[in-house]
């Protein structure tokens, strides 16, 4: 896990999220200083945030975020944060203009890494979504970090 001064990540990240309160408006609080802890400390990233499932439907909405403006709504059938949606997988990319529907909201996207989110009952109730500008920018081990991240994310704000 990536470590910062005085400790990692991971822990950094467990003190933004251990008071949920259940609410949705806390929600949102907790996601959006996830998305920016995550772009403060991420290394080469130029877009960190959340697409958030819309309830009863396919889709995914913008949630909280870190970077330009973004696309507002994805159907599980399209694109990256799709594909990890509707596949219930993490996806990584390392050239996002071989993907034929990458969904280019910002042009200066070269890869990407996007980690689904799940409720108790392994619903997808959403993604985390990282582009970085250079091609090849994620490794496994990136992959690994932000699958821990997003379980923790999932645990604390989705119980």
């Amino acid at each position: 896990m990536i470590e910062l001064g005085g400790g990692s990540l991971l822990s950094q990240m467990e003190a933004l999220v251990h008071d949920w309160d259940g609410s949705t408006e806390r929600r949102y609080c907790h996601l959006a200083n996830a998305s920016a802890l995550l772009c403060e400390h991420l290394e080469r990233v130029i877009w960190v945030g959340f697409y958030l499932t819309v309830p009863g439907t396919e889709r995914l909405v913008l949630g909280p975020f870190q970077g330009k403006v973004a696309c507002t709504d994805i159907s599980f059938t399209r694109g990256v944060c799709g594909l990890a949606a509707r596949t219930k997988q993490s996806v990584r990319i390392a050239d996002v203009h071989q993907i034929p529907d990458h969904i280019a909201c910002d042009s200066a996207s070269q890869s990407e890494l996007v980690i689904p989110l799940f409720s108790p009952s392994h619903d997808v109730v959403g993604v985390l979504d990282i582009d970085s500008a250079e091609v090849g920018r994620f490794t496994e081990e990136d992959q690994r970090d932000m699958e821990t991240v997003a379980a923790l994310l999932s645990h604390r704000l989705w119980t």
